[in-house]
């Protein structure tokens, strides 16, 4: 694989770490900015905004440009949003850096996902895209647990100025290493919009809002689950989370492998197979060990989906990718946020810790329904083109000047 591939990477782990460490830092932001925790988790909420808006808007500004330019200039945006926090003096400046941040987000990934395929031969594009998208799964292996241990000693502050040191590397990473890649042959906002006159798009966006739900169902709920359900004490929760991202990364690359020689089926499969380990979690959660093992495979199939989509969308939105791949990255931010609401309202009506695992196991089954559909529709021929009335029928004789084989030749 190219180089250019892992530095694409490099920032797809600090975008990785900032999203989900915060999660782990809200007790310390609270208290240093003398807000309730409640309030505090805004600031996950105003940088998943950040990704729905900034997705089409940054894609939409950059449309035409050439994508090194392009990916360079959102790599820096993010640095620069993470430093804004890690300056913020009050609560709503914060709040405001956060959204700032989030807004490169779907659109750093999108645009990488098309450069990514761009660098390597046709057979090996959602390998790529698994390469550049590993870098958000380490980030849950390594990054998150770090930057959670760093801000609970060293303040919050401290791990915002590391995310920072991490997204320069990156973005000098893409400027040295990412070639020259061209703008595309033709360019625009109205161009880019095109792609959405694809049924098939607009299907695999939907798959992905209503099947990924489901993950987000049961892992925002997580935390309380293992150590009310399954009998981990707090402190060892967050080891428990870097195996979930243990599982996120072998699915990314055994998605990748699988997509480029299976694109539908590993879509299907992936889903039901996710739908069915978020049914068992509602028994294995109740033993520490199985329970391990469960978010494992969580993240290992929840996972596998993701370059298998992003192949896809690339695949039907091939004469103008860049704003359908971003679009994605904001279905994935629709998809947490409707899985958690989900999960949240099965909490609120006293089913208990494991009812957003069963909850997760509906929508996840539903994206399997969706994408099923969407397969069988894209097996579809296409309809038939209507014909001249053929001789015998109208009963008028073809004549020779009307007979491709009484063409006169040269």
């Amino acid at each position: 694989m190219p180089l250019a591939l892992f530095a694409l990477a490099v920032t797809a782990f600090a975008i990785g770490t900032t999203e989900f460490a915060a999660m782990g830092l809200l007790p310390q932001v609270a208290d240093s900015l003398h807000v309730s925790i409640p309030q505090a988790g805004w600031l996950i909420s105003a940088y998943a905004l950040g990704v729905v808006v900034g997705a089409p808007l940054l894609t939409a500004l950059a449309a035409g440009k050439p994508r090194k330019a392009v990916l360079v200039a959102l790599a820096g945006l993010f640095a620069t949003g993470n430093l804004l926090c890690a300056l913020a003096p009050d609560f709503w400046t914060l709040a405001a850096a956060r959204l700032i941040t989030g807004l490169p987000h779907g659109a750093f990934f999108g645009a990488g996902a098309v450069a990514a395929a761009e660098l390597v031969a046709p057979d090996r594009r959602a390998r790529a895209v698994a390469v550049m998208f590993s870098g958000l799964t380490v980030a849950n292996i390594v990054g998150v647990p770090a930057a959670t241990l760093l801000g609970q000693h060293l303040g919050w502050r401290a791990t915002m100025l590391v995310v920072v040191v991490i997204a320069a590397a990156g973005t000098l990473a893409i400027a040295r290493l990412v070639p020259a890649l061209p703008s595309p042959g033709q360019s625009g906002l109205r161009h880019e919009l095109r792609a959405f006159r694809s049924g098939q798009l607009w299907l695999a966006l939907a798959t992905v809002m209503v099947g990924c739900g489901g993950m987000f169902a049961c892992y925002s709920y997580i935390a309380p689950l293992l150590t009310e359900v399954s009998g981990y004490a707090t402190g060892s929760v967050t080891g428990v989370l870097a195996l979930f991202g243990v599982g996120m990364t072998l699915g990314n690359v055994i998605g990748g492998f699988a997509a480029d020689r299976a694109l539908r089926p590993t879509v299907c499969v992936s889903f039901l197979l996710l739908s069915a380990t978020l049914a068992l979690f509602a028994v294995t959660a109740h033993a520490r060990w199985s329970a391990a093992v469960t978010v494992v495979l969580i993240g290992l199939f929840g996972f596998a989906i993701v370059p298998a989509v992003q192949t896809l969308v690339l695949q039907k939105a091939r004469s103008a990718p860049t704003l359908a791949s971003a679009t994605v990255q904001g279905a994935f931010n629709l998809a947490n946020a409707q899985g958690a609401y989900f999960g949240g309202l099965a909490l609120a009506a006293g089913l208990g810790w494991t009812s957003p695992t069963l909850v997760g196991a509906g929508l996840a089954a539903a994206g399997a329904v969706v994408a099923v559909l969407a397969w069988a529709a894209d097996r579809r021929p296409p309809a038939p083109v209507p014909v001249e009335p053929s001789a015998e029928r109208t009963g008028v004789p073809l004549t020779p000047a009307t007979t491709p084989a009484s063409a006169p030749t040269p």
